[in-house]
Order: structure tokens, then C-alpha cells, then sequence
């Protein structure tokens, strides 16, 4: 024991053991990781101290402007809903200190400053709006944190080994409502995943693990400014779902309604808005390296989640909309959708009738009942072709989820995405499906290019033709029952694309809606043909009498119009004259399809050029080679050396570039 203890000194250092420099190493870079520790702790403080004096500021000045909001928006869904939406809550303004009260919540939970909502400024050098990292306080340090954490689970499913298209769901269902969105907008781009990765992400849906109900009944008196017993009878604890955008809860209203309580969940949009950002850096950095936004437009990709997450997290957007589709809904006996309690919904608190009938997806329960499937989908594709091209109002994501059978009634739920058509974009949309269930070629091949925006004078039109008729050929002769409507419109969105035709953000939603349909009546109803359905509500949806109307109205325009193209024209022939009888006439010819001929001589002419400057620089090396002009280089005169060396670059660059433009058109035709 004596001995044991008196060993006090150090121990040996064995093989493998640690060194005391190593040691001291190791210690000194921990204190540096302290220091650094340290010092991002007190920027932190010192951010937060100062977000927050600038959040007090905006809520002391800004509390008129928000009380005027208030009022605004009132008058506002006062008159979007009629007057059966009038309640006493319209009538009783917040005063300053609630709606302070109201601004310093809103801020706190969301990240979100009042004064985002306010109207641009004019200042000493014109206009200033916040910048959108402005708008969402978003900061360098926050969207790198973002970052890291992206980078993170990318790591967990090991992204850069590889992804399959179920790894591939996974991950974006881990990363949040982001990249949920996003799996659900490139399910349906084809040109930018392989057809297998885009079926897998239409699988995506947005479940997530249920929100502490804590958390709602905190969002709720937050956004109603009062005890819920004012509101509210009873809420059901369990969610009867939990997406990662929100949680529906029901309950019940003091006056006995059931009803479903849709809780936003706090800080998912600025979440989403570094997500954004950040997207939005990577899609620049990706069209500069690419340098083609014709194939892939990722920008655009960036955007358009933006804009429909944008619209999705107001829930005010999503009560107007049940408000006019339940009009829209008066009208057919068979349709119905929840009715909105819109004196209840808030930007982040929608309220609306609870529905309980039977999903779609349960075929067995809807037969049990005396239900006919058939029936029910050739009424839910005739009603959508009336919402697609009678109304352009139409529900854009009618995936069995969405969809109740109730008091035989279809009703449609959760009404946050829509899409809308102009008249014109209707009338080209109507003229193509109806050309295809006719098998008309050319009818197809003018509705085609309506239905993408082209006019005749595109630049590449010859080209643009050929693939319209490979569009025709492949799907203009099948039968109706073989239609891929999913691939066809792939197909017609990438040959837009590759002309460098853009094609509208709400055809795109046209054709996610009508392939998400599609497929749901090839799981659950396979007997109902959805194309055969809407040629016939095209076909049978004006009476004789409207068709003539119609057909007298537009021959009547295009009349007015010939008439003073006519007049127009007399009067540009007689300036032409005019300029002609004085000699001041000049005429401009272009050959179409002659730039490349044109541009394949300009290439001979130069090579040509370049091949006698090298043959000069030769001819004339040799000669002051033979000449012996000082200074001498390898027993070469200067001068000389250096025309060899110039002449044999020279040849190396016409040999490389002809290669290069050979194999430059030998894949061009090829493809």
C-alpha cells in the first residue's frame, strides 16, 4: 500500500497514449472554443436586446395604423361575405392598448413585426419597401443555422451517397413544411425528377406529430383577445388531425354548432421564409451555372412554393374561399363544402362546420350504405369540369383526403389551395380536352398552342410544329381509356419549355388537380373515364340557342377587328406608294430558318482567314530561319521561333474548334 502511494510522480506515456503537447494543444483549444462560445453568446444578447427595442418601438408607433387595419379588414369580409356574415364582432373595434397588446403576441410567437403589413414609404431618393430578410427578420446567422440543420438530416439519410425516391420522401417529410411543399410541387415536374421519384413524392402529405394542446389554447385566447368560455363550449383535447402547417381540433360554440378549429402552428412561417431565402440563393447560383431556365426553371419552382405557401398560412384567404365555393355549391344538389364562421377566422385561427360523413377511400362503407361509386364519380368529374371551365374557381388538391360523402352529398374539405382561369385560358383549356376526346388533330394541334400562349410569329416556329405533331402522333390516336393525361401534360410542359414558351402558374395547377383526380378514380372508382366525362360537359354545356349567341358574338368581334385591319391597311399601302413614286422605299427580307446556314459560312469564312494568317506566319518564319537574324533561340532566330509558335497554336485552335462544332451538330440532330 506504502508503496502505491508513494508513486505520485507521472505515469509513463505507453504507445498510442497522449503526449503533453497534445495535451496542451487540446487545452488550449478549448479555451478558444470558450472564447468563441462566449462571444456568440453576447452578439446573441445583444441581438435580441436590440430586435427587441425595435419590436417596442414598432408596436408604439405603429398602433393607429394597426387599429385602421382592423377596421379595413372588417369592412372588408363585410363585403366579400354579404350580409349574412354581419356579427357584433364587426361592429366593436379593438382600442390601443388591446390592439398593442394583439401586435406584441403576434410578434413574439411568429418573428413577425407589425409593421411588415404597412404600404411602402417615399423617402429623399424615392420609393423604400423592406426587404423580404427585412420583412421576416431574417439574419445571416439564422439562415446559416437553418442551414446546418438542413445539412444535418441531409447527412442522416445519406444525401450525398444517394437518394431513393423513398429515402428521398423521408427526408423532405423530416425537413418540415418547406420541403413538403416542395416534394409536392416537383411530384408533378417530370423534367426535373425521373418519373419514379415524382411518383413516390405524390405520396407526400404533411402529416406531423400532434401540437401540445397547451400551445393551441395559448394561440387561441392570443388571437381572440378573450377567456375561450366566451367562445367556445367545449374542445376536444385529441386533434382529429396534426399537419406541419397546422391541427384541427373540434368543438363546440356556445350556441351548439359542432364545428373544426384549424390552430396554426406558431413560427412555421418564418420558418418557411428561411427556407425560402435560402432556395431562393441556391436557384440563383444554380441558373448561373446552368444557364438555361428553358429545361428547368428553378427560380420559378422557388416562387411559385412561395406564393402558395404565402397564401396557404392566411387563413382568412381559405375562409373566402369556403364562403364562395359554398355559393358556387348552391347550385348543384349533390355538392356541398363546410360552412366558414368567418366573424371566427383569423389569420391564424380558421372556424368552420365539422363534417362527419364517409371518406371517398372507403368504398366497402359507401356500398354498405346504397352508395353507387359510379354515380359519385361521374358526378365529382362533371361538377369539377364546371369548376375548371364554367366558373374558373376550382379546388387544387382533390386527393382522397379532401374528399366526404355525406346525406348523399360529395363534400370537399380544406379549401387553402384553389386555382382560378381567366375566360381565355378556359376557352383554350376546353378547346383541347374536347380535341382530344375527338381525336382531331388539327383541332389539337391550334388548342395546343393556345392552351401554351404561343402566337404564329414565334421565332422557332417550323420547330415548334414538328413537336407538336410528335404530340399528336403519340397521343392524339389513343382511345380514351389509355389517355395518360399525366404524361400528356408532362409532355406539353416540356416541349412549352424548350422553346422558351412560359406557361402559367395556374395551368400547372390545372394539371396537378386534374392528375390528382385522375388518380384517385383509378384506385377507388376505375369504372368512371374522367376525359370521356368532360368532353361531354364541353360538348353539352351550352344549349343551340347560347352556342349561336356566342358563335354571333364572336364573329361580330372578329368582324369589328378585320374591318379596321382593312381600313388600316388601305392606309399604310397608300404611304407606301407615297414613299415609292419619291424613291424613299426600302424593304427588309428575312429568310426564315437561314441563321444557321448563315452562321455555319461566317465559321468557314473565319477558318479560312485564320488558316492563311497561318500559313503567312509560317512562310514568313521560315524565311527569317533561313535569313540568320539575331538573337538566335534553339539555333532559331527569335523572331522566327516566336511565328512558329503562334502559327502552331493557331492550327491547334482551328483543329479543336472544327471537332467541337462537328460534335456540337451531330448531337443537336441526334436529340
Amino acid at each position: 500500500m506504502n508503496q502505491h502511494s508513494d508513486q505520485t510522480g507521472p505515469a509513463p506515456i505507453s504507445d498510442g497514449g497522449v503526449t503533453p503537447d497534445e495535451l496542451r494543444r487540446f487545452a488550449k483549444q478549448e479555451r478558444r472554443d470558450l472564447r468563441d462560445e462566449a462571444h456568440e453568446a453576447r452578439h446573441e444578447e445583444h441581438e435580441q436586446a436590440r430586435a427587441a427595442r425595435e419590436r417596442r418601438h414598432e408596436a408604439r408607433v405603429d398602433t393607429s395604423k394597426i387599429v385602421d387595419l382592423d377596421a379595413k379588414l372588417q369592412d372588408q369580409e363585410a363585403h366579400d361575405d354579404g350580409p349574412a356574415a354581419k356579427h357584433p364582432r364587426q361592429e366593436r373595434l379593438l382600442d390601443a392598448e388591446e390592439t398593442q397588446e394583439a401586435a406584441h403576441i403576434i410578434e413574439l410567437r411568429d418573428g413577425l413585426p407589425t409593421a411588415s403589413k404597412d404600404p411602402e414609404t417615399i423617402g429623399l431618393f424615392g420609393a423604400h419597401r423592406r426587404s423580404f430578410a427585412d420583412q421576416y427578420h431574417l439574419t445571416r446567422r439564422s439562415k446559416l443555422k437553418r442551414l446546418h440543420q438542413i445539412g444535418k438530416i441531409a447527412m442522416q439519410f445519406d444525401a450525398l451517397k444517394g437518394l431513393t425516391p423513398v429515402k428521398m420522401r423521408l427526408m423532405f417529410e423530416a425537413l418540415g413544411p418547406t420541403f413538403v411543399k416542395v416534394g409536392q410541387i416537383l411530384s408533378m415536374r417530370s423534367e426535373i425528377l425521373p418519373q419514379s421519384f415524382c411518383d413516390e413524392l405524390s405520396k407526400l402529405r404533411a402529416d406531423a406529430d400532434p401540437m401540445p394542446y397547451s400551445i393551441v389554447l395559448e394561440t387561441l385566447e392570443s388571437e381572440y383577445h378573450r377567456p375561450l368560455n366566451e367562445v367556445f363550449r367545449t374542445i376536444d383535447p385529441t386533434p382529429l388531425g396534426s399537419a406541419s402547417l397546422a391541427q384541427v381540433h373540434r368543438a363546440t360554440l356556445l350556441t351548439g354548432e359542432d364545428v373544426a378549429v384549424k390552430v396554426q402552428r406558431p413560427g412555421v412561417r418564418v420558418t418557411m421564409a428561411e427556407d425560402v431565402s435560402i432556395m431562393r440563393s441556391l436557384a440563383r447560383g444554380a441558373t448561373k451555372i446552368m444557364h438555361n431556365a428553358q429545361v428547368v426553371d428553378f427560380r420559378g419552382v422557388v416562387e411559385e412554393l412561395w406564393d402558395t405557401f404565402d397564401e396557404e398560412t392566411n387563413f382568412l384567404n381559405e375562409a373566402r374561399n369556403l364562403s364562395a365555393f359554398k355559393r358556387f355549391c348552391d347550385d348543384f344538389a349533390y355538392m356541398d363544402c363546410p360552412t366558414p364562421y368567418v366573424d371566427l377566422c383569423t389569420e391564424h385561427v380558421l372556424v368552420m362546420e365539422y363534417i362527419e360523413g364517409i371518406p371517398i377511400a372507403h368504398t366497402r362503407e359507401l356500398i354498405a350504405d346504397g352508395y353507387s361509386l359510379k354515380e359519385i364519380g361521374t358526378k365529382l368529374v362533371d361538377n369539377y369540369a364546371c369548376q375548371i371551365l364554367d366558373a374558373g374557381f376550382f379546388h387544387a388538391d382533390p386527393h382522397p383526403g379532401n374528399i366526404e360523402i355525406r346525406d348523399g352529398k360529395i363534400v370537399l374539405l380544406d379549401l387553402g389551395m384553389t386555382g382560378r382561369l381567366n375566360a381565355s385560358t378556359r376557352a383554350a383549356l376546353k378547346q383541347m380536352l374536347f380535341a382530344v376526346a375527338k381525336q382531331d388533330s388539327a383541332q389539337l394541334a391550334d388548342a395546343l398552342l393556345r392552351f401554351a400562349g404561343t402566337e404564329a410569329g414565334h421565332a422557332d416556329y417550323p420547330s415548334l410544329l414538328a413537336d407538336l405533331d410528335g404530340i399528336i402522333e403519340e397521343f392524339g390516336t389513343v382511345n380514351l381509356q389509355d389517355l395518360d393525361l399525366a404524361q400528356f401534360l408532362t409532355s406539353l410542359t416540356q416541349m412549352a419549355r424548350r422553346h422558351g414558351i412560359e406557361i402559367h402558374s395556374s395551368i400547372t395547377t390545372v394539371g396537378r388537380a386534374l392528375v390528382t383526380l385522375e388518380g384517385l378514380l383509378d384506385k377507388f372508382i376505375p369504372d368512371v373515364n374522367m376525359i370521356e366525362i368532360i368532353s361531354e360537359h364541353i360538348e353539352h354545356s351550352k344549349t343551340k340557342t347560347q352556342a349561336l349567341k356566342d358563335e354571333a358574338g364572336k364573329l361580330a368581334l372578329e368582324g369589328h377587328a378585320a374591318l379596321h385591319g382593312a381600313l388600316k391597311s388601305m392606309s399604310e399601302a397608300n404611304v407606301a406608294l407615297h414613299m415609292l413614286t419619291r424613291g424613299e422605299l426600302r424593304t427588309n427580307f428575312e429568310l426564315v430558318g437561314s441563321e444557321e446556314p448563315l452562321q455555319q459560312l461566317s465559321d468557314m469564312v473565319n477558318r479560312l482567314t485564320m488558316a492563311l494568317i497561318v500559313v503567312g506566319l509560317f512562310i514568313g518564319s521560315s524565311i527569317v530561319y533561313y535569313a540568320g537574324m539575331k538573337p538566335i533561340i534553339f539555333g532559331i532566330p527569335l523572331v522566327g521561333f516566336l511565328g512558329y509558335v503562334v502559327a502552331f497554336v493557331l492550327s491547334c485552335w482551328i483543329v479543336i474548334d472544327i471537332y467541337l462544332k462537328g460534335h456540337e451538330r451531330r448531337h443537336r440532330k441526334h436529340k
